[in-house]
């Protein structure tokens, strides 16, 4: 969610001054010195540089690249191209049956890819939260894109906007249905875990086990 906050802000920024001077120069700069300050801020907050530069580098290469082509429908366009390749990636790893949300949160939830063999509720979960993660972001795609081609920078500026944090809490909360109606996960690090101390203690016991029995026939010899 501060990944978004990191981008829509500078994008909001950047069409604000661009509707009220139309210097395509002065909005980008403004757009990447926010970014920066937002950046700094979560550096003082002690989070991590993939944390606090993340939206900075998407930033700077839209206001590069609009500065660069005189063109401020250009400050949107690797912002578009993301979402689009998002998509894509979304429905493909659904068509696989490897579904990206499951492949994400699997890890983090301490199931890794037992969802796939051992959970169906949890596959047919996580597969339907990836294609609404999908068909979400191509419909956001299917907005923007016409009009980076016919629109005015500043139609594209508002709508962009509109269509940044919405669509994504829309997708969080379609996951959150999918997989509060799913099996709960199966901890397969628990299972690793037992296992190799349930190993451990055999071993112990074995080596106790023959140490004994050493002992024994030293005692009788």
């Amino acid at each position: 969610m501060r990944g978004m906050v990191d981008t829509t802000v500078p994008g909001l920024v950047f069409v604000l001054i661009f509707t009220i001077q139309h210097s395509i120069t002065v909005s980008a700069l403004a757009a990447l010195g926010l970014s920066l300050v937002l950046a700094i801020a979560r550096l003082v907050r002690k989070e991590t540089l993939k944390h606090a530069f993340s939206g900075v580098f998407g930033v700077a290469f839209g206001a590069f690249f609009a500065m660069l082509s005189g063109n401020a429908k250009n400050f949107y366009l690797p912002g578009m191209l993301y979402t689009l390749g998002l998509a894509v990636a979304y429905l493909i790893s659904a068509l696989l049956r490897y579904p990206l949300i499951g492949v994400l949160l699997g890890p983090i939830l301490r199931e890794n890819l037992s969802w796939r063999t051992r959970n169906p509720g949890r596959f047919r979960a996580y597969t339907k939260s990836t294609w609404a993660w999908g068909i979400i972001l191509l419909a956001k795609s299917a907005i923007l894109f016409p009009l980076y081609w016919w629109g005015s920078a500043m139609q594209l500026g508002w709508v962009k906007i509109a269509l940044g944090i919405p669509p994504f809490l829309l997708a969080v909360y379609l996951t959150w249905i999918f997989l509060a109606k799913a099996p709960p996960p199966i901890d397969v690090i628990a299972e690793m875990e037992a296992a190799e101390a349930a190993e451990a203690a055999e071993t112990t016991e074995a080596a106790e086990q023959a140490e004994r029995e050493a002992t024994g026939e030293a005692s009788v010899r």
